[in-house]
């Protein structure tokens, strides 16, 4: 199985909704990571502020993010760029993603590309 898990949800807002969203993402992940599935994980919109928060030890899902770092693909480069979270992303050291040359942006994921590829979308 082939799963992409697209987290959009806004850490910002610090709301339980938005919280509740990048757990039950990372849940996911983790599932089909326990599974053997091959699954990914990216950061799209104000999601991309995500990663930063989750790598703080006192986050309440910074253990399952730790779980499941190895499947997060990156992060939107053109989302990122709007919401400012860019340097936040690469000094977390993910990947800042841009193979969807989408005008007036330095590029997004590719949600095409995913499913050539043979990829469940599933966004949270």
């Amino acid at each position: 199985m082939k799963v992409a898990i697209i987290i959009l949800s806004d850490p910002a807002n610090e709301s339980q909704e938005s919280l509740g969203r990048v757990f039950n993402g990372l849940a996911a992940a983790y599932d089909f990571k326990q599974a053997e599935d091959d699954v990914k994980i990216l950061f799209q919109g104000t999601a991309t502020r995500w990663p930063s928060v989750l790598l703080k030890e006192d986050h309440p899902a910074h253990g399952l993010y730790q779980a499941v770092a190895d499947r997060v693909e990156g992060v939107s480069c053109g989302c990122a760029d709007v919401f400012g979270s860019s340097e936040e992303a690469v000094k977390s050291g993910l990947e800042l993603i841009k193979d969807n040359k989408v005008p007036g942006t330095s590029g997004l994921p590719s949600f095409r590309n995913l499913l050539i590829d043979g990829y469940t979308i599933l966004t949270f």
